[in-house]
């Protein structure tokens, strides 16, 4: 059976997701995210751009879906106290009554103990039920991994950059990830086509075509490390090209190591806006990051 079309369970929470979720930044109609939904796409991403088509179809899938849906809330946020007003309002905007997932953005060190007693009394308003994070810090994700393997970490969902340009993840934080049978919590890549640099016929090394994006999220995909990769379409053209992903399942060695050999060029002539933690030691040692 293909692979990417399986579900994959969610930390402890009981829930389980598509491989494939759905980021609220750009501006496809909420008929997509909602025929997105219809073909088994179930995570939608209420993340720093908030756009009212997502927002209608969060509420339209709400009305018959609530409880197969997986909606998340992110803040930016470095004042807890801040964080509860917040999540009050994403709710007025989103239309919706509470949040499964409270993501703490942009986490270069573990928060500290404030953040989670914030969450716990939105928890207990039943405003969110869990919490996740993302970070650019790779070496600080597998004391998280490490953390709540043992119940003490409570981030059931771990979001990191990769994809064929950044692959520090596979030495810094998959190897860490356990097993089938071993509590983790789920690891979600996001930025698959490098902001569309690997999609773009002027970054290509001489003689390639540039990729597809159904193929930059295989790629991401493919790793077993990875149980879902987000994806930010602004039509339904692009909404469904994320789709087929999906449909044509992992990549063969050779289109990986196409994949790869694109990934390597535009690092080395098109540096991150935003490096991540790790990345000095990765170009010192050759290793795209």
């Amino acid at each position: 059976m293909n692979e990417f079309l399986e579900r994959r369970e969610v930390g402890r929470t009981e829930m389980r997701t598509a491989r494939l979720g759905i980021g609220s930044t750009f501006d496809a109609p909420a008929s997509a995210i909602e025929e997105a939904f219809e073909r088994g796409i179930n995570y939608l991403y209420w993340g720093t751009v908030r756009r009212p088509e997502f927002a209608r179809a969060m509420v339209n899938l709400s009305k018959r879906h609530r409880d197969e849906l997986i909606l998340t809330i992110q803040s930016y946020s470095r004042d807890p106290a801040s964080i509860e007003g917040e999540v009050e309002e994403a709710l007025a905007s989103a239309g919706v009554e509470h949040f499964d997932f409270l993501l703490l953005g942009n986490r270069n060190e573990v928060p500290d103990d404030a953040y989670v007693e914030v969450f716990e009394r939105l928890r207990e308003r039943g405003k969110v039920r869990f919490m996740s994070i993302s970070s650019h810090n790779r070496p600080m994700l597998p004391t998280l991994i490490d953390g709540y393997g043992s119940g003490e970490s409570p981030y059931d969902l771990l979001m990191l950059r990769y994809n064929a340009v950044h692959r520090g993840a596979e030495k810094d934080v998959f190897p860490f990830v356990p097993g089938a049978g071993r509590p983790k919590p789920l690891i979600v890549a996001y930025t698959a086509t490098r902001w569309k640099h690997l999609l773009d016929p002027d970054k290509m090394p001489p003689g390639e075509e540039p990729l597809r994006a159904r193929d930059c999220y295989r790629y991401s995909l493919s790793h077993p490390a990875v149980d879902m990769v987000l994806c930010g379409p602004a039509s339904t053209g692009q909404m469904r090209e994320a789709l087929l992903a999906l449909e044509l399942g992992p990549l063969a060695d050779e289109e990986r190591d196409r994949i790869e050999r694109i990934g390597a060029h535009i690092y080395g002539r098109y540096p991150a806006s935003h490096p991540d933690a790790g990345d000095a030691e990765d170009i010192s040692a050759g290793v795209a990051a």
